[in-house]
């Protein structure tokens, strides 16, 4: 096929809707991983946190993250996904400008007479309503606006426009607090939703399906989340994977804090993140994802655990940024190798006329990680800095990472013996 014709058919395998729902996806993520770089720091360093109390208030933002659209896209699915967008990114671009004032000096006199944390924990909790209709928003669209023999390749896009996103926004983080501070990073985030707020009221147009399923409602989807937790099978997997994203993230909360801590205060720690994280991503999806794909998937999906918990193992034998850089890299491979399998593997062990249920929690390790993993995170910091014990941190990182490949390996030396017998 002729570069033309592969133009074409790029052109017409998709209604254009697809294109604006991916540019304003790839914006929204550019804003949130932007503000999440600098997250920590700029709890601690700007409105005077603890690091303990930074992952808390980033497990309660993270986690939510991560939950509510499980049933944010009940309203979406109501609404409509026009409607859902346009709610979707007023909320996040009044709050992302909301989480940075609180550190501004123009509003000090407004928020003194405000506990600053309970405050935060307001301000973050009506951000992450906002953002749990991006996601179904997003992902719908790209179902519905993708011809069949093109829906493949429509996602492909939508999780390179993501990994682009996740780069540049911690890029323009970097440039942002160097010369205005931190909390002007939260503006740039509320500026990037406030201008895809205007992108989708004049260039979104709803598509509907050919066969369009009436929405679930509310009810019914907290009556399938308790179907989802007697498979006992099923929950135990997303328990164990949930150790994976618990060290995941903390490239967001003890990356930042180390770098700045123990190497240098002024040390490009988002660039260092970003570009090593999306960035092998961006390069690397396509190629691993050929040389792996014969790979039975649950072994793929225990390399990938194994690859990743290299990470810590790496940075912790000289912390440094080269370390930091390779150890990052390492994980992003365990991450590619794994990722597109785990979702295979859910739709593999989905009981018949459940699949769309069961993906419709894949997202569930992510949202524990984050309640439980964020608070974690900042404790074991803030612990080992006082101790004056850095290595405990990586001490710690290293055991989750083996002990959850410990337990996905235990999982499926089970899962084969019962298929066996």
């Amino acid at each position: 096929m002729s570069l033309s014709d592969q133009f074409n058919k790029l052109k017409s395998g998709f209604h254009p809707t697809f294109w604006v729902a991916n540019i304003m996806e790839l914006f929204e993520r550019l804003a949130y991983y932007g503000q999440q770089i600098v997250f920590m720091i700029y709890l601690r360093n700007n409105l005077g946190f603890s690091e303990a109390q930074a992952g808390q208030l980033s497990g309660i933002f993270g986690g939510l993250i991560y939950l509510l659209p499980i049933f944010g896209g009940t309203l979406a699915d109501k609404w409509g996904f026009r409607k859902a967008f346009n709610v979707a990114f007023s909320i996040l671009a009044l709050g992302y400008f909301l989480i940075g004032s609180v550190g501004m000096s123009i509003f000090s006199g407004f928020y003194s007479n405000f506990d600053t944390y309970w405050l935060l924990v307001l301000f973050l909790i009506f951000t992450a309503f906002g953002g749990s209709f991006i996601k179904p928003s997003v992902l719908g669209t790209v179902a519905v606006t993708s011809k069949e023999e093109t829906k493949s390749l429509g996602f492909a896009i939508y999780y390179w426009l993501v990994n682009i996103g996740a780069m540049l926004g911690p890029t323009i983080a970097y440039l942002v607090r160097d010369s205005l501070g931190n909390q002007f990073v939260y503006m740039v985030s509320s500026v990037s939703c406030l201008a895809m707020l205007v992108v989708n009221i004049l260039l979104y147009k709803e598509v509907k399906p050919e066969k369009e399923a009436a929405p679930e409602s509310l009810i019914k989807k907290i009556e399938n989340l308790f179907i989802v937790l007697t498979n006992f099978k099923f929950m135990i997997f997303l328990l164990i994977y949930s150790l994976y994203w618990i060290i995941f993230w903390q490239e967001f909360i003890i990356v930042p804090y180390y770098i700045t801590d123990y190497i240098g205060a002024d040390a490009p720690y988002e660039i260092v993140q970003s570009w090593s994280g999306a960035g092998a991503i961006i390069l690397l999806q396509i190629p691993l994802n050929l040389l792996t794909k014969n790979i039975p998937t649950r072994k793929a999906i225990l390399y990938g655990f194994a690859i990743s918990s290299l990470i810590w193992i790496i940075i912790g034998i000289y912390p440094s940024i080269p370390t930091i850089v390779a150890g990052i890299v390492a994980f992003a491979i365990g991450e590619m190798i794994q990722a597109p399998r785990y979702y295979q593997y859910i739709s593999e062990i989905a009981p018949a006329g459940q699949q769309g249920l069961y993906q419709g929690y894949a997202f569930l390790p992510i949202a524990i990680a984050r309640f439980v993993g964020d608070p974690f995170g900042g404790w074991i910091y803030q612990t080992s800095k006082a101790a004056g014990k850095p290595e405990m941190i990586w001490w710690a990182m290293i055991g989750i990472g083996v002990l959850g490949a410990f337990f996905m390996w235990l999982y499926n030396y089970i899962v084969t013996k019962q298929e066996v017998a």
